[in-house]
């Protein structure tokens, strides 16, 4: 019969304790607890004091191991969490970045053709951002109006 155990390297090791010769070692316990060990051992069909405590540390080993091995895969799904999470984010932003980069184009292409006041930007500029806060994307149709004098400032609903 084996058991697995938890090396000082942080790995599970499978012993098997067919090949073992056991050792005599000395134990001190208290009173009580040697009182709750004999009470148990009928129930856990133990056939020895020895036998016994070879089960319970066998136990409270296996216990141990599966902490440590809780606390190695929670970091390890944390982890791949991250990663699965960081690479659409880093594909994101090179879209907006590249994005960016040719409504700048855009922009300069514009005005190079336009000839716009200061004071007709800013009004553009604060009916724009009254458009992208009310989450409604300006439509060429509608923009074309407005340039138009069709649709007046306040047209922005």
């Amino acid at each position: 019969m084996g058991f697995i155990r938890w090396s000082e390297g942080g790995e599970y090791i499978l012993s098997d304790k067919s090949n073992e010769n056991k050792r005599r070692t000395a134990v001190w316990l208290y009173p009580s607890t040697m009182r709750q060990m004999d009470y148990y051992l009928e129930k856990d069909n133990a056939k020895s004091r020895s036998e016994f405590i070879e089960r319970a540390l066998q136990f409270y080993i296996g216990h141990i191991a599966t902490d440590q091995a809780q606390d190695y895969l929670a970091e390890a799904l944390a982890a791949m969490i991250s990663g699965l999470l960081n690479a659409p984010a880093r594909r994101l932003g090179s879209q907006l970045f590249r994005l960016a980069v040719e409504m700048s184009m855009m922009m300069h292409i514009l005005a190079a053709g336009l000839d716009i006041s200061d004071d007709e930007l800013s009004r553009l500029r604060v009916r724009c951002l009254k458009e992208v806060k009310a989450m409604r994307l300006p439509e060429m149709a509608r923009a074309i109006q407005f340039q138009r004098g069709e649709l007046d400032e306040s047209d922005v609903d």
